[in-house]
């Protein structure tokens, strides 16, 4: 009995390292089990808080069973063992925790970030652009927060870590201009929002077309029309002209059209029917200026211009007006028996004196 004793008391540590992995083992599934049925529950509500609640605790969850239980059965081992790792135990267990309630913030805002703008969750609609400068600055305030909270679980003194980066920050602004410049140049762009994400954009001062795909800290990326990647400085944006198409109210239409001057007693009647078309058209806007007027004689023709505005702005409808309006002045024109001019040259030969025309 003594033998059993003494060896029940040398080896009873082994006893308790496997009970305690036994029961994070059993809490994980216990863990497991709650989240699927709670899963099941949320599934029939459209919250976007609490699915992204459910979405970002249960990995962070999981592995915060699993560090704590480990963690027990580590000081349980190092009351045998005389290795100098298991006095950081504690500490490490803190560290460890503090890394998992980050995870879950950086989880749950990311998930919100993603899925606020879906219509399935909002009835109206959110701009992406500022979605997503909040989510940068949530998680940038979070991961801060995070790093000091280590520090100190560590024994290095928060006040001390700021005086030292009030001080080298100095150095650092000298050092990472550039990087500076790119980090105020998103902020002007999320604060003034000349453009925001999905807005089509281009530059007169630059060769720089394309569609908005992300704006980050440092840079924004663009994807031209033939689906090339284009990255930005976001400095770039503080000293360049752009427009923003996507923000038109309208597109315009401004053509010019000939007619033969052999045409020119029913250029008035022809002017009259294309600018009472267009007040008709279902896809011109009446409300902004619209006029038909002749313009000028041309060295062949007798030229009217059209300038109007379509009430839609996406592109590829715009051309499909356009070419409905173009072909019903064509129609126009014909109708009244004329014909659209194209370069000519009249030539009149004055006979010599003294000779009789042929």
């Amino acid at each position: 009995m003594e033998t059993i004793s003494t060896y029940i008391q040398t080896h009873g540590w082994i006893a308790q390292v496997f009970l305690i992995v036994l029961a994070t083992a059993t809490a994980r599934y216990i863990a497991k089990i709650f989240f699927d049925r709670l899963g099941r529950q949320f599934e029939k509500t459209h919250n976007l808080y609490d699915d992204a609640l459910l979405a970002a605790i249960r990995p962070p969850v999981g592995m915060a069973i699993w560090v704590v239980g480990i963690s027990f059965a580590a000081e349980v081992v190092g009351r045998v063992s005389e290795a100098e790792i298991f006095t950081y135990v504690t500490t490490l267990r803190e560290v460890a925790v503090l890394w998992l309630l980050i995870w879950f913030l950086l989880r749950f805002i990311r998930y919100v970030e993603t899925h606020v703008v879906e219509q399935g969750y909002r009835k109206q609609a959110i701009d992406q652009t500022t979605v997503s400068a909040v989510g940068k600055l949530l998680r940038a305030s979070v991961i801060i927060t995070g790093v000091l909270l280590v520090l100190q679980a560590f024994g290095f003194s928060i006040s001390g870590v700021l005086a030292f980066g009030g001080i080298g920050g100095i150095a650092i602004g000298f050092a990472a201009r550039d990087m500076l410049a790119n980090f105020f140049g998103a902020m002007m762009i999320f604060l003034d929002r000349p453009f925001s994400v999905g807005d089509w954009i281009r530059s007169p001062d630059r060769e720089i077309e394309g569609t908005v795909e992300e704006i980050g800290w440092r840079v924004t990326r663009i994807r031209t029309f033939d689906k090339r990647p284009l990255y930005l400085p976001n400095s770039i944006f503080t000293s360049l002209a752009v427009e923003n198409p996507s923000r038109m109210q309208n597109r315009r239409i401004n053509e010019t059209i000939g007619i033969r001057y052999d045409d020119f007693g029913v250029l008035e009647d022809i002017v009259s029917d294309v600018e009472s078309m267009l007040r008709s058209h279902q896809a011109i806007d009446t409300d902004q200026t619209l006029m038909v007027n002749l313009v000028s004689f041309g060295p062949s023709s007798v030229d009217f211009f059209i300038y109007c505005f379509t009430k839609t702005t996406v592109w590829t409808e715009f051309h499909v007006i356009k070419q409905d309006v173009l072909l019903k002045i064509g129609h126009i024109i014909v109708s009244h028996n004329a014909e659209i001019a194209f370069p000519t040259q009249t030539i009149h030969i004055q006979p010599e004196p003294g000779l009789e025309p042929a």
